[in-house]
């Protein structure tokens, strides 16, 4: 009721509130005041509760050209209420709770209605600081442009979004555990569900366990995986990591001089894993991936982000030969409007594990901690909100850590 009545006070008319504004590469945000223009056709603005830092906003926060565009919004791990919509909106109403994501879903296009891809070619997927008009909804009080980032720009009170990147969810969902399934959370798992298709009984190799690996871990879980094999550097991760299934541990530091691959290779007579996933950004651990991937079948998944021009090389021969194959995959695989409600049905059926993701929670004012604590290793996912007490007051639904 408290949403309805702030749509008609404020439907049509820019909105003043505070964001955390990215004005030079690297340099810590800035918390300020912005004003959001109202929705134009096909585009919904929203009040957004709360938004989880993912890496890949501090990867572009570091770049400068050709991608650094300042002053810009970072975010794109994000849930939050319907305050208005454009013409033309019709999937959702003022008041529904919505994640927006980074990917469009038009559901028209030869990508959208196919199985195979989650790519859609009517709106592709751009590092644009716009959204599909070209222009944006964010400004200063000095009438300077702020922009966008991802299509989502979380770490404001208030975001304009397309009707195409945003999915309508059950606001039973737990607010701070909802805003994980915008990147993270539903990539790793997507991967091991849709990308990789892992069945029941194979055997999982992870390299790097950080969200990213957890979730690939947790997807591989929920699939069957009778072994899931870890390779990372910090031993912290163990324990964390047999709460989503993980059977096997290697720190490469701990080898005796031989490489991950020829461990995992012994580990399975030869063979190598089923299925194995790179979730650092890495080239060198991509080939460790797939030195170590089964002959025949075997499927090697690139899921981390490196510099733009990054190279993975592979042996000619091995790659023509062996059977086995090696594929990038953005978001998982995943339909956002399709898959996004039922990863969190999942977790409402306490079936996909989020709770363990969360590790800190701080308020908008305090977003450099956030940045700080993921740059140091020392969180999993830290919670941004904008607003708790007025969510609380609004009846949003609470899942502390």
């Amino acid at each position: 009721m408290a949403q309805n009545q702030e749509s008609s006070n404020t439907a049509g008319k820019p909105i003043h509130c505070k964001a955390a504004v990215a004005r030079k590469a690297g340099e810590p945000l800035v918390i300020e005041e912005i004003i959001v223009a109202p929705p134009k056709a096909h585009e919904l603005r929203v009040r957004v509760l709360c938004s989880a830092l993912c890496f890949s906003d501090i990867h572009f926060w570091r770049l400068k050209e050709p991608h650094g565009y300042y002053p810009r919004i970072f975010g794109h791990e994000t849930v939050g209420v319907v305050e208005s919509v454009g013409e033309g909106v019709e999937d959702v109403k003022v008041g529904d709770t919505v994640i927006p994501s980074f990917l469009a879903y038009c559901g028209e296009c030869p990508d959208c209605t196919s199985l195979k891809s989650n790519q859609c070619s009517k709106l592709r997927f751009e590092l644009s600081p716009y959204i599909r008009d070209g222009t944006s909804r964010f400004s200063d009080t000095k009438g300077q442009t702020i922009y966008h980032f991802g299509y989502t720009s979380g770490f404001s009170e208030y975001t304009v979004v397309d009707i195409t990147h945003v999915t309508k969810v059950d606001p039973a969902l737990p607010a701070s555990r909802a805003c994980l399934l915008g990147c993270g959370v539903s990539t790793g798992v997507g991967a091991a569900w849709k990308t990789a298709d892992v069945e029941a009984g194979s055997t999982v190799a992870i390299f790097g366990l950080g969200v990213i690996g957890l979730s690939v871990a947790e997807g591989a879980r929920l699939r069957g995986a009778k072994s899931i094999i870890r390779v990372d550097l910090n031993p912290e991760k163990a324990e964390i990591g047999k709460k989503v299934g993980v059977t096997h541990y290697l720190n490469p530091k701990d080898l005796g001089g031989k490489s991950a691959s020829e461990v995992i290779l012994e580990m399975t007579d030869g063979l190598g894993a089923d299925y194995c996933f790179e979730c650092v950004g890495l080239p060198s651990l991509g080939q460790e991936a797939f030195t170590c991937c089964r002959k025949g079948w075997g499927k090697t998944v690139i899921l981390g982000v490196d510099k733009p021009d990054s190279q993975l090389i592979l042996n000619s021969l091995v790659n023509s030969h062996s059977g086995k194959s090696i594929t990038g995959v953005q978001y998982g695989g995943l339909k956002p409007n399709i898959d996004i409600p039922i990863l969190a049905k999942r977790y409402l059926d306490k079936e996909l594990q989020l709770d363990l993701f969360v590790t800190h929670e701080v308020k908008l004012q305090d977003i450099n901690k956030a940045f700080k604590l993921l740059i140091e290793g020392k969180c999993l996912r830290t919670v941004i909100w904008m607003d708790k007490e007025r969510a609380s007051a609004d009846g949003v639904v609470f899942d502390e850590i």
